[in-house]
């Protein structure tokens, strides 16, 4: 019996080796962009979210610089019946994004600035609430397209926040695969 070579491989596992013999074999390469989603995906979004609240909280510091300046003011003196209004709403809205934004960014008190984040979602949202015919007289306007957006960073807000706490909505985070994190969660039933 002759030996087997290189260039006549004797199984199907040999084959495989020399086909792939070039460079990463298409399985371990998708493999290791999953495994770098899922190690920095997270973290991307975690910090361009922030810089996003950052960058929108800086400007409310200086009056007249931001262009959702007056909705955020009637949106704050709205939700706390006229209790808080004009510069301290603005104040406090500066306050507050810049504070998610600064924990979002660091990694530092994350927690805590995702609860504020959390807490703060109905104020950002509120207005498409409480000023919706202004906002959408026919077309969306400018304040509506900016009120808008914010449906992206609640969706992001809340993915963070999932990962966070460690939340995995059932899905077992462990197991390997192309489709570890969209396989259902394999439970073991106690007869």
């Amino acid at each position: 019996m002759a030996t087997p070579t290189l260039t006549q491989p004797t199984d199907a596992k040999a084959n495989r080796r020399q086909l792939n013999s070039d460079g990463p074999r298409p399985a371990t390469a998708r493999r290791m962009v999953l495994g770098w989603l899922d190690r920095y995906s997270i973290t991307a979004l975690r910090v361009s979210v922030g810089l996003v609240f950052l960058a929108f909280g800086a400007l409310k510091f200086f009056p007249g610089a931001s262009p959702a300046e007056e909705l955020a003011v009637r949106t704050v003196a709205a939700l706390s019946l006229g209790a808080v209004s004009g510069p301290a709403a603005l104040l406090v809205t500066a306050l507050v994004e810049t504070f998610v934004g600064v924990t979002l960014v660091t990694g530092k008190l994350l927690r805590t600035g995702l609860a504020v984040l959390v807490a703060s979602l109905v104020g950002i949202m509120a207005p498409l609430v409480l000023f919706f015919g202004e906002l959408f007289p026919g077309a969306p306007t400018l304040a509506a397209q900016y009120v808008m957006k914010d449906i992206v960073l609640v969706a992001a807000a809340l993915v963070i926040t999932a990962r966070t706490v460690g939340a995995s909505g059932g899905y077992d985070r462990t197991r390997t695969g192309a489709a570890s994190h969209y396989a259902p969660r394999r439970t073991r039933t106690v007869a």
